[in-house]
């Protein structure tokens, strides 16, 4: 079994997650679930391969951003790790607003994937 603990403040406006092992929480040598995790990751380690094709409406990000100030995050954006790398296709309004917050971490739900995985989302 995973070592696992949340910490939730009383605003809940972010959380710290740790585990133990490998990327996606479980231990060396145990059977790892083909499901999503949650993690906190940095904005800079996530790779938006879509960006330059996709633009974010300013009215939403603002929106977001007044409530990701107020309450926090609500719901993860979610990534693909393929190989160590993490590729972001849908959350971009989200994503944004935590960069104009200045904010350095975002809240994912991580699903691993293999490069052809990758090159379907790329299509």
């Amino acid at each position: 079994m995973a070592n696992l603990a949340l910490k939730f403040p009383i605003n809940l406006r972010s959380f710290s997650l740790s585990a133990s092992a490998s990327s996606n929480g479980s231990p060396p040598g145990v059977h790892q679930s083909k499901g999503p995790v949650i993690l906190e990751l940095p904005l800079d380690r996530i790779r938006r391969p879509l960006m330059r094709t996709r633009a974010n409406d300013p009215q939403k990000v603002k929106e977001l951003m007044d409530s990701i100030s107020e309450i926090g995050l609500q719901v993860p954006i979610d990534v693909l790790e393929v190989d160590g790398e993490y590729y972001g296709f849908s959350g971009c309004h989200r994503y944004e607003a935590h960069q104009q917050l200045g904010l350095s971490t975002i809240c994912c739900k991580v699903r691993r994937g293999t490069k052809e995985t990758l090159r379907h989302h790329l299509r």
